[in-house]
């Protein structure tokens, strides 16, 4: 295992399948860039760590699992499989309860060691779908 697929066992393993932040230092470069594909782009740790609250709020056994990764240079991409109960509002829907889930890409480029730059890209719709499916479900007498 390269070093760089080493960060992204970190950042999935440990830091999202366990919610712990305190590995967020250790992966990312001080000013990284992060765009995700549930909306925000931010800048630096203390924005990352807010929105990894906000995902685990409202999905608190969120997993992430990676299905396969490629690495060229200083560029890695790792497919993906986010998943997890929804459990607070999300994407303005209120919480259902039931279990979400949703592909998607991660595309990190490394400097210095650590991730520099981290574009997400997920299956939103398919997300949505679902959100709307389970307040559909719920509406009904």
């Amino acid at each position: 295992m390269t070093a760089q697929t080493g960060l992204i066992r970190l950042f999935y393993d440990e830091m999202w399948n366990k919610a712990d932040k305190t590995h967020i230092p250790e992966i990312f470069h001080p000013d990284f860039t992060f765009r995700g594909s549930l909306g925000p782009v931010l800048v630096g740790h203390d924005q990352f760590a807010g929105y990894v609250d906000d995902v685990v709020r409202a999905l608190p056994d969120f997993v992430c699992d990676i299905l396969e990764t490629t690495e060229q240079d200083r560029r890695a991409v790792a497919k993906m499989l986010f998943h997890g109960t929804h459990r607070a509002v999300m994407l303005g829907y209120e919480p259902s309860g039931l279990r979400v889930e949703w592909y998607g890409s991660a595309h990190f480029t490394f400097r210095e060691g650590l991730v520099a730059d981290l574009w997400v890209l997920g299956d939103v719709h398919g997300l949505i779908a679902q959100l709307e499916a389970n307040k559909s479900s719920r509406a009904r007498p």
